[in-house]
């Protein structure tokens, strides 16, 4: 090169260089806090290239240094405590929150949860772990109806009724993610949008067909109301297919429903491997990348896995536009602004919250409480319970009596304070008594040596506590259910044979002894042939870190039992349709005309409640009237109770696919011995409406039941223990 053209490339380089220096400053306006969040994100986003823009699509997104943009794992866990992120603690699982029926309680348990999140992720930061389940995008809650009890993650489920769905989740979804109103203290998914309730060994396959009614009536309710009502930050589409189509390629799923009718305004996500899937083992998209397109033009953001990697030949083949890409990632830094990522610690309310509360004995005291109130007491025979602490020789047996697995139930973190059945009897009896232990049988194989002792001590106890079940190795997501042969999923209702054999040798050897029997599962457990020869049964769920102490108290009388079943419990699948079908005939007790084995809403107390003066303020309502209902509820037992009151609404002319019965509401009464209380519900116009077969909410005139009493209506309920409910008649005009 000659001076000549030296001197021309430096007068070249000195004329663009102010050029050069403008392409590479940063426009840092985002940080402005006092910015709108979505102005923000739109400032963030346009100086991103095409390729930063897509690595901030999957689960585990890249950093951009130079916008000064850290990477980010979007995958974390919250089901019932922080999940799969170390030392947390753990709470009772999602159904047995459910059979607490206490909203606020489960608000509280949801704060605690995100309370604790919050202190991991600030430690998880100074140390530089960005991985998954260290973030603040919480895949939780699970709010799918438990619609067939046979369905293994139906223990994530709150209750197979959308009403108590509804209530639980947005009380869960508004713990999790604070009440601050410019900061997130979390971010809370509703999950699987929308029916994901089983088969689990074909949900990368099947397709779901249901009427507009169903639909409408059972499976949006709970997911509208976290979008509505709790501003629910996400929504995770699920595997299967959708009226024909990938629920993460439904246009109407993710675009007309979520957007455009409810006015979501969070992120959506994939399942994880689900857009693949599409061009898998569904078939619906040709190759991945097809697939891809249809999601994000679907409406999805963020895909869990590497699908999206694929957007930018997507868009070279001109399948979707930069345009639409940039709005789908705006939308993610909407969600990343909230959780305050990009704005000064101290000026983010959260950031404060310190290590302290990680297990702290306050949020192991509120895991105790909270499984105390999940227990139900589904039998109580000649008030054999509650035992005395002075108890001289109890015995405690089962496979589950030990057992730390049985507490946790599926998507749980790790705690050193796990209480089990065992540990919490030897806590509470006297230090005289002389109680005794053996496993008897193992989970779930036969046991190989056949000289078992273990049923003959039943002989020579006072009483014997035997303690059976699941455990997430037997029902649950089909790659963590190690010990299901379907994937996951339940054949039937029965315990393993096993532990049936081993029950039926206690009550060979136990002569006129009481066999209390605690069982613990995520979901109903048939009982036939077993429950007559038992003095009491308590349904225990899986209870969290605290569930030996839970037991041990309601046991020994330290408190009252006071949960509810928030699934019916039928006797055999003989009462249930097809699993695969989703056509709510003959399902949970909204549709259900054969008597099961426990009814949903049931559980006793170690006390009797009645129920009197049930007045409405009238008896015929228009259309926009409000229903208002009172009634005395009284504690006429010796025992300081906390009772569940219940209202349904049941249609004097059932026609046309609407429910038998509905509840349209539940409060808690605590109630000392002697005590009565006036509890009042207001049940407002919409709620008063009844979905027709199109799927709409009409005013439907004619006769309908009131029924206020401790469990859901019917003869069975009184006869099983259930108080006798109070009832009256009103118009619709």
């Amino acid at each position: 090169m000659n001076i000549l053209s030296i001197k021309n490339l430096i007068l070249i380089l000195l004329i663009i260089s102010p050029f050069l220096v403008k392409a590479q400053e940063v426009d840092f306006s985002f940080q402005n806090k006092e910015l709108p969040i979505d102005v923000r994100a739109k400032i963030l986003v346009s100086q991103m290239t095409l390729d930063e823009k897509i690595s901030q699509m999957v689960h585990a997104s890249a950093a951009i240094p130079r916008l000064k943009v850290a990477d980010y794992n979007w995958w974390s866990e919250a089901l019932h405590g922080v999940a799969r992120n170390g030392k947390a603690t753990i709470f009772p699982q999602g159904i047995g929150l459910g059979a607490t029926f206490d909203p606020e309680l489960i608000k509280e348990v949801a704060s605690a949860i995100s309370d604790e999140a919050r202190a991991k992720y600030s430690i998880s930061q100074a140390m530089g772990n960005h991985s998954k389940f260290a973030g603040l995008t919480f895949w939780s809650p699970t709010v799918n109806l438990y619609r067939d009890p046979r369905y293994g993650r139906g223990q994530e489920s709150y209750s197979e009724d959308p009403f108590l769905m509804s209530k639980i989740g947005v009380a869960f979804v508004k713990g999790l993610q604070g009440d601050d109103p410019n900061y997130l203290k979390t971010a809370a998914c509703a999950k699987h949008f929308v029916m994901h309730s089983g088969p689990e060994h074909g949900k990368l396959e099947f397709n779901v067909e249901v009427s507009k009614q169903d639909l409408n009536e059972t499976y949006f309710p709970a997911f509208k109301a976290l979008v509505e009502d709790a501003k629910v930050e996400g929504v995770m589409t699920a595997y299967n297919m959708v009226f024909g189509k990938p629920s993460c390629t439904s246009e109407f799923l993710v675009k007309e429903t979520l957007r455009e009718n409810w006015n979501f305004d969070g992120y959506v996500t994939s399942d994880c491997g689900a857009i693949s899937g599409a061009a898998g083992k569904q078939g619906y998209a040709k190759t991945a990348l097809d697939a891809s397109a249809l999601a994000l033009t679907a409406g999805i953001n963020l895909n869990c896995g590497g699908t999206y990697k694929n957007l930018k030949k997507a868009l070279e083949k001109g399948l979707i536009t930069e345009e639409l890409i940039n709005k789908r990632v705006i939308q993610l830094f909407k969600t990343r602004f909230r959780l305050g990522m990009f704005d000064k610690q101290e000026d983010v309310p959260f950031s404060k919250i310190g290590p302290e509360v990680i297990h702290s004995e306050k949020h192991i005291a509120l895991s105790r409480v909270a499984a105390q109130k999940s227990i139900v007491l589904l039998k109580n025979k000649n008030n054999v319970l509650p035992l005395s602490p002075e108890i001289k020789i109890p015995y405690v047996t089962g496979p589950f009596a030990n057992s730390n697995d049985m507490l946790m139930g599926s998507y749980y973190g790790v705690s050193t304070g796990m209480v089990t059945i065992v540990e919490g009897i030897t806590d509470a009896v006297s230090l005289g008594t002389s109680l005794n232990y053996r496993s008897g049988a193992l989970p779930f194989q036969l046991n190989p040596n056949p000289k078992n002792w273990a049923p003959n001590v039943a002989a020579e106890s006072d009483v014997t506590i035997c303690v059976v079940g699941t455990t997430a190795d037997l029902e649950g997501e089909g790659v963590d259910a190690i010990a299901s042969a379907h994937g996951g999923d339940k054949p039937n209702l029965k315990l393993p044979e096993n532990q049936i054999k081993y029950i039926h040798q206690i009550i060979e050897k136990k002569k006129d002894k009481p066999l209390i029997l605690v069982i613990a599962s995520g979901g109903p457990v048939s009982l036939e042939g077993i429950e007559e020869h038992c003095d009491a049964i308590l349904q225990i769920w899986y209870p969290g870190e605290q569930g030996g102490n839970a037991v041990a108290d309601v046991l020994f009388g330290k408190v009252s039992p006071s949960g509810k079943l928030p699934i019916t419990f039928p006797k055999n699948v003989d009462q249930l349709p097809s699993y695969d079908a989703y056509s709510m005939k003959g399902r949970t007790y909204k549709y259900m005309t054969k008597d099961p084995m426990f009814p949903f809403g049931y559980g006793l107390t170690y006390s009797k409640t009645e129920f009197s003066n049930l007045v409405l303020n009238s008896t015929k309502l228009k259309k926009k009237e409000t229903l208002e209902v009172t009634v005395d509820v009284e504690n006429v037992g010796n025992f300081d109770i906390e009772e569940v009151v219940q209202l349904y609404i049941c249609p004097e002319n059932v026609s046309g696919g609407i429910p038998l019965k509905s509840m349209k509401g539940f409060s808690r009464a605590s109630l000392k011995k002697g005590e009565k209380k006036s509890v009042s519900f207001s049940i407002n116009p919409e709620d008063l409406k009844v979905v027709n077969e199109e799927g709409e909410r009409v005013w439907r005139k004619g006769n309908y039941k009131i029924v206020v009493g401790n469990a859901s209506p019917g003869d069975l309920s009184v006869k099983l223990g259930a108080s006798v409910p109070q009832t009256a008649i009103i118009q619709l005009k």
